[in-house]
């Protein structure tokens, strides 16, 4: 039963989301985690194509030509970058990352964190956010301020771990508001 499967690994990343959050103090956002994951829209998507070790969007993706959980998941979830996309106001219009508030870059650091251990298991170390996020980079449209501090804190997690890296986003990114 992939559904149960799929329900199990969107429970326990928010659970994993959530402990974290709550550890910075930020409990509205790990509460309120990736609740659209249980919509229909996204929920029957996972549970369709889950497999385990990654995203079901990149499966519906490959085999539909776009993944609609995705989209709108990304459009109602203030922790993805992608929510923050919008047209530039310098000529040209173009696409471009607008700055993301802290408390969301903070989330987003938590989510990747939480996918990694979720999808990693028994084979996560603190550097495989870092990883995938240097894989990954070359196509996000992030704002610099917003890709700097993700990278320094994935760096911080990687070269000093977990529990020096919460301490550090609690007593001195999240107390500079």
């Amino acid at each position: 039963m992939k559904w149960m499967e799929h329900l199990k690994t969107i429970n326990h990343h928010k659970r994993l989301v959530m402990e974290m959050c709550f550890r910075l103090g930020l409990y509205r956002q790990g509460l309120m985690h990736d609740l659209t994951k249980y919509q229909p829209v996204e929920f029957l998507v996972g549970a369709r194509y889950y497999q385990g070790s990654r995203s079901p969007n990149a499966a519906e993706r490959e085999e539909t030509g776009l993944s609609l959980a995705w989209l709108h998941h990304k459009g109602r979830n203030k922790h993805h970058l992608e929510y923050w996309i919008d047209y530039s106001l310098e000529e040209g219009h173009q696409m471009t990352g607008m700055r993301m508030p802290t408390k969301y870059v903070v989330e987003m650091f938590c989510d990747r964190v939480a996918a990694c251990k979720n999808y990693r298991g028994n084979a996560y170390t603190d550097g495989d956010a870092y990883d995938y996020y240097q894989r990954s980079k070359d196509h996000y449209l992030i704002h610099p301020q917003t890709a700097a501090l993700l990278e320094f804190l994935l760096k911080m997690l990687r070269d000093n771990g977990e529990e020096k890296t919460l301490l550090y986003i609690k007593y001195r990114i999240l107390r500079k508001k």
